[in-house]
């Protein structure tokens, strides 16, 4: 193996390992996937938001933004409360049967209400901006400037792969998501998601 390889390899396994975790906007990710809604757009949209942050954690924002304290605060509290209202809306489903959607149901066309609340989802969540601007630019910024390019590269593809993955593959589920009770169980459980990122935010 070439040495060259090494860091793209790096930035793969780095970025996968810090990007494949049940946070907010992976469990939001995967409801559309499970409603077939927007799926392609969504995935699209994850990715190409993870690819600017890595780039710009790489190129080193990530420690300009480490060193604002004021920053850090409105972004920690903003974030929370953001997550706290979207786990409430989910709690709220998972107690409403009229809120649930099966598969066998039109898909919501609601393109922009979709793409509002995941930019939100995305760059409301200081969560996002640890892994991608501070934890992978930290790390790629230890790489020399023509390894650094082979490094974001290696992120930005686990985390393409993983985007497009978690929503098309969520259609292999269908079939054991046509009791409404399972909607109930997947709303209830990413309201917990919310609220404990939420929690995690404020005590952080």
């Amino acid at each position: 193996m070439k040495t060259s390889y090494l860091p793209f390899l790096k930035g793969f396994f780095t970025g996968a390992g810090l990007i494949i975790a049940i946070g907010a906007q992976n469990a939001f990710v995967l409801k559309q996937g499970l409603k077939k809604n927007h799926v392609f757009i969504v995935a699209l949209f994850c990715a190409i938001a993870d690819s600017l942050l890595i780039v710009l954690g790489v190129s080193g924002l990530g420690v300009i933004l480490t060193s604002n304290r004021t920053l850090l605060l409105v972004a920690k509290w903003g974030g929370a409360s953001f997550l706290f209202w979207y786990g409430l809306r989910a709690f709220r489903a998972a107690l409403h049967s009229e809120s649930l959607r099966t598969q066998d149901e039109p898909v919501n066309q609601n393109l922009k209400k979709v793409l509002l609340t995941l930019t939100a989802l995305t760059f409301l969540n200081p969560h996002v901006y640890l892994d991608t601007l501070i934890l992978l630019g930290t790390i790629g910024a230890q790489f020399e400037k023509a390894s650094r390019a082979l490094f974001a590269a290696g992120a930005i593809l686990a985390s393409t792969a993983w985007f497009f993955t978690l929503c098309y593959g969520a259609r292999l589920l269908a079939p054991l998501l046509r009791n409404p009770r399972a909607w109930k169980i997947i709303d209830f459980v990413i309201g917990c998601i919310m609220w404990s990122i939420a929690l995690s935010l404020l005590l952080t």
